[in-house]
């Protein structure tokens, strides 16, 4: 059976397209769901993608937590389905308190929109188990406030466990410890500042994020296949 992912829309999302887009590309299928929405219909993955959900008006992420959908995607996550929070989507993930930490504001309050090296630091994650320790992908990042931090306990716990899943060859933002992106305890729920979407095919000047758009469809799959 072909994969579903479920992208959520949000008003102000602005990369659900680049999702479906790229998922169907890689040979899954994609529907995009709207956040008052209370069910994931049939969905295997999750993907909540990149824009200003909400305007960001109050804090990243902080409005669209209470979206209704937002209940239904915790339950899938708490099932083991996987999530993935791209951009934006990370942000909403951290408010809702599905990843630990916090995005805040780059170093030196510029926007950044520009391609990174990134270093695949684990692959037992919904987002790079077709990857390899140690690879490092190009993909662009596209954002103002993509400065993860945390406290020290948490940044011990992440480091301890393998859950820093990727991180930036050069910190484009002052992120602590480079980390470019995240998972749960599961390790079903990854989040990430950088777009592989934007990086899912040569002719957009890099396919290295195919990789990780592929991972969430055999994770997908194998979730999917266990539950049927």
């Amino acid at each position: 059976m072909t994969v579903q992912v479920g992208v959520v829309l949000f008003p102000g999302t602005n990369c659900e397209h680049d999702v479906v887009w790229a998922v169907e590309h890689l040979g899954g299928s994609a529907e995009i769901l709207w956040h008052g929405d209370a069910t994931l219909g049939g969905a295997d993955a999750v993907v909540i993608p990149g824009g200003f959900a909400h305007g960001d008006y109050l804090r990243t992420g902080a409005i669209a937590r209470f979206s209704p959908i937002m209940d239904a995607v915790r339950d899938h996550a708490l099932a083991g389905g996987p999530v993935v929070g791209i951009c934006n989507g990370f942000q909403v993930l951290t408010e809702a308190g599905l990843l630990p930490g916090a995005l805040q504001k780059n170093a030196g309050l510029k926007f950044l929109c520009t391609t990174v090296g990134l270093t695949v630091e684990t692959t037992t994650t919904a987002l790079t188990n077709r990857a390899a320790t140690g690879q490092v992908l190009r993909i662009p990042i596209n954002h103002f406030e993509g400065n993860y931090v945390c406290d020290q306990a948490t940044l011990d716990a992440l480091r301890a466990e393998d859950r820093v899943v990727l991180r930036y060859v050069e910190n484009p933002n002052g992120s602590l410890d480079d980390i470019a992106g995240i998972c749960s305890e599961g390790r079903n729920v990854v989040g990430l500042m950088p777009h592989p979407e934007r990086a899912s095919e040569a002719i957009l000047g890099s396919d290295d994020g195919a990789v990780l758009l592929e991972s969430l469809l055999a994770a997908a799959d194998r979730v999917g296949s266990t539950a049927r």
